[in-house]
């Protein structure tokens, strides 16, 4: 995250043309810390600053001796009118043909023909192939963690108050749930918490926990990027009668193997 916020210091002020930067991380920056932890508040920083311009996931296996899930962030303070208030994500991780000699871990490439499909997506933008490319707000990757308490109970079973005649809050049962401040439809972001907060507890909580309330000062604002979450493809699991079959075939090989041992 340090890298990012170095970058967006390096950038020239807009007012004196502007700059642009890149740069290559893994995975954890897009969602590592909880809410108002450093990495969730220079999210949070980033993006409210409309400085991110798109993400690119890249194929695994890309460089030496690692192969982890890498992200190119594309920053930029001058971005054009439509891209204004919007971040592009871009899947690219199947963009890549295997090279010659494995060097350590990276066995793969991002060739000429991947980098113009790329670019074909970053140009098409909120027209390009929705299995690609996905467009996003600010607010689509912020989030409220709440503070769900349950009441405390005495030894038989009754409600434990304090001097108000509230009840007290029982620590060993307290939660806490990540809301979207997209839940509901909402479009007001934060501006619209105490609402949307309102009826998520009333739909998501209240019909398993009746006695649960929000501890609304412990109320928390969070930013991640889920970036796999958005272009998760479900892949359905094999037909169990497909399973069944394999599974005699192996036992019946099994069984085979046994028999010439013994005989």
């Amino acid at each position: 995250m340090l890298f990012l916020t170095h970058l967006a210091h390096k950038m020239r002020p807009s007012h004196e043309g502007g700059g642009r930067a890149g740069i290559v991380l893994n995975g954890s920056p897009l969602f590592n810390g909880a809410a108002e932890s450093g990495p969730s508040k220079i999210r949070q920083w980033l993006l409210e600053t409309d400085l991110v311009e798109a993400i690119v996931a890249l194929p695994t296996n890309m460089f030496f001796n690692t192969g982890i899930a890498t992200y190119i962030w594309l920053l930029d303070n001058t971005k054009r009118a439509e891209r204004q208030g919007k971040v592009q994500l871009i899947d690219a991780t199947a963009f890549w043909t295997k090279i010659r000699k494995n060097l350590g871990s990276k066995n793969r490439e991002v060739d000429a023909d991947a980098r113009d499909r790329i670019l074909g997506l970053y140009d098409a933008f909120d027209e390009a192939d929705p299995d690609y490319s996905k467009v996003f707000t600010a607010n689509d990757f912020a989030y409220w963690t709440i503070t769900v308490e349950r009441p405390l109970l005495d030894e038989a079973g009754n409600l434990v108050t304090d001097s108000k005649g509230n009840p007290k809050p029982d620590p060993k049962r307290r939660d806490t749930e990540n809301i979207p401040f997209t839940y509901g439809g909402n479009a007001d972001g934060d501006a619209a918490r105490a609402a949307t907060i309102k009826a998520y507890v009333a739909a998501e909580v209240l019909p398993h926990v009746p006695d649960a309330w929000v501890d609304t000062k412990k109320t928390k604002v969070g930013y991640e990027i889920p970036f796999t979450r958005h272009f998760y493809k479900y892949v359905p699991p094999r037909p169990l009668a497909e399973i069944d079959a394999d599974l005699e075939k192996q036992v019946a090989k099994i069984l085979e193997l046994l028999r010439e041992v013994e005989g």
